[in-house]
Order: structure tokens, then sequence, then C-alpha cells
């Protein structure tokens, strides 16, 4: 269904812009593909390593309303992966993070229904779930927002969905390249911030393979969560280093010890399919009553039992050392 089409990634530039570019451009066949970012050293950097006449690079900030509508004239699909992420620095720097995550959600809705946009997926987090750092609570926003557009856009053909998933590994910022560093330094220890953290646990191929599944799945209004394993942090330190002791650090500013994806109180919304959930919407969207157990490609869900709730900590599949380490070498291709 992406071939032929003309697709803008927002913060197009980052891990996720590239894997999802790369899969694109060698497994169809697309008009176009806009990489919208701020950033000109990444984007002259990308370009040295995706230059097809397909690819076209559009400088801007999802803060400026105007510069997305621009980018946005012909699209067929929207994913929005632009975001300030970084859970301490959103601490220390909320508003900045609000007018990235908030406002910048926003702007994205408006140039998509203004250029009639087909499809958009917005990427959240499991940090938007029962959020309790300023970067979930943003991301948790953007997701009410992108949900909620679906019921303002009147006559306009654009729909919005959310796709939602944990951490990915290898990606920039996260802990596996972070403690990759560590190690090549010869550091004395790995700090730990807590012995008993669990996080989802993601490859970006599988996160880009999600989304692209997802826009043949949507009607509109979905959140999705892939099923997807866990993994201990300390198992993950004893598998990229078994030599090298752990230093519990304490928790950072804003940080969970468990993750959370499909939240208890969202249990009557959530239905379960084979490889993946859905979290309905709590508002009824007006002239659209879609029976959301059957989707698009006829997969077929049920509601999961009242009180279910999809929990980094209580997930039936964690991963041995060893198949993290796979999970890494994965990563790296």
């Amino acid at each position: 269904m992406l071939n032929n089409k003309s697709i803008l990634i927002t913060g197009g530039t980052g891990s996720f812009g590239k894997k999802f570019t790369e899969t694109l451009i060698n497994k169809y066949n697309p008009k176009k593909i806009v990489i919208f970012s701020r950033d000109e050293l990444k984007q002259f950097e990308m370009q040295q390593q995706f230059n097809q006449d397909c690819m076209r690079y559009f400088i801007g900030d999802v803060r400026d309303k105007e510069r997305l509508t621009m980018a946005m004239n012909g699209i067929d699909y929207v994913i929005h992966a632009a975001a300030l992420k970084q859970v301490p620095a959103a601490e220390y720097n909320p508003t900045e993070c609000i007018k990235t995550n908030i406002s910048g959600a926003e702007n994205v809705i408006h140039a998509a229904l203004y250029n009639n946009i087909e499809k958009v997926i917005a990427l959240s987090t499991d940090k938007a779930a029962n959020p309790i750092n300023l970067y979930g609570a943003t991301k948790l926003c953007s997701d009410k927002l992108f949900v909620a557009a679906n019921n303002f856009a009147g006559t306009k053909k654009t729909i919005f969905s959310v796709v939602r998933y944990g951490n990915v590994v290898g990606s920039r910022g996260s802990v596996v390249p972070f403690f990759q560093k560590l190690i090549d330094g010869k550091k004395d220890s790995l700090p730990i911030t807590d012995k008993k953290m669990t996080r989802f646990w993601i490859t970006l191929q599988q996160g880009v393979n999600f989304v692209i599944k997802n826009f043949q799945r949507m009607s509109g209004g979905e959140l999705y969560v892939p099923k997807i394993p866990s993994v201990q942090i300390t198992d993950l330190a004893t598998a990229m280093a078994p030599d090298i002791p752990q230093e519990i650090i304490g928790i950072r500013p804003g940080e969970k010890l468990h993750e959370i994806m499909c939240p208890m109180d969202d249990s009557h919304l959530t239905i379960e399919f084979k490889d993946h959930y859905i979290i309905l919407p709590s508002i009824i969207f007006r002239g659209k009553k879609i029976d959301k157990t059957i989707n698009n490609l006829g997969e077929k869900g049920i509601f999961v039992q009242q009180e279910f709730e999809y929990n980094s900590g209580t997930n039936p599949h964690f991963l041995s050392t060893d198949e993290i380490l796979e999970y890494n070498k994965e990563a790296e291709k």
C-alpha cells in the first residue's frame, strides 16, 4: 500500500526515520519520501546515505505550523516521529518539551487536515501510559490530540491513529549504546539505576514493520500496542559485559521501575489480537461506529478482562541473556 505514495516523516533524521526510509526504499516503490526535521547537519549526513530521486529534505520545526502545512502539500501519509524524548532533559526544560510534543502535535494535525492527508500515524511511548514524568505526560497529551482529531476531521478523508511501543534497542540515546560506550572505555562498572528495573524491548526494524502494518489496519482512532518481550536491566548489563561489576546509582528524575503500555484503567477499552493490542478511544466519533474487533486485514480480536494491565514487570515474555545479545546484533543491521 506504500507503492506510488508520497510519505512525510517528521523528525525524519532520527533513528526511526532512517530505518523507515531504508525499509521504504528497499521493499517498496514510493513516489516521494519527505524528511522533515530541524537539523541541517543531520539532513546533510542522511543525504549521503539516501539520495534517491524520491527523496526530499525539508528543514523545519513542528512548532512552525505554516512550514508544516507547506511541507505536507501533495503528501498521502504522514508519520509523526518528532519529539523531545530525554526524560531528565524534559524535567529540567518543561516548556520546551511542551512546545514540541504538544503544540507540535497540534500543528501536525492542523497541517494534515488542511492538506487532506489520507492517513496519519503518530509515534507514542510506553512512558505515556500512567505518566509520572513530563515527557510521558506530553506524549499522553499528544496521543489524546491525535485520537480526538478523528472527531473534528468533518468531511475530510484524513484519519489518525497512534502507535505505542517500548524501548528501541540501540536507538540514539538509549541504554545499549550508552553501556557499549562505557564498555569500550574500559570503565570499572556499569551504572544500574535499580536492580529490579524492567523495560519493554523492541528492535527498530520491528517498530518500523509494526507502523507499516498499522497503516493497513487503521480505520482511525486506534492506539496500537505490539506484543513484545521485556528485559531485566541487570540481565542486559550481564549480557553485554559479564565480567564488569554493576553499580546501583538510584532512579533518575522522572524514571519508573517498570513501564506500562496498556493501563489497567483502559482495560474496558482494550482489545487483544494475536500479536498486538489496540486501545479504543474513550470518546465517541459521530457517524463512525466501527466494529474494532475486526480490522481492515480481517484480523479478529477480543476484549481483555477487566483490570488487565500490560506491564513490563509482569509481562510473561522476558528475554534471556542470550536472546538479549541476539536482539542487540539484530539492532546493528
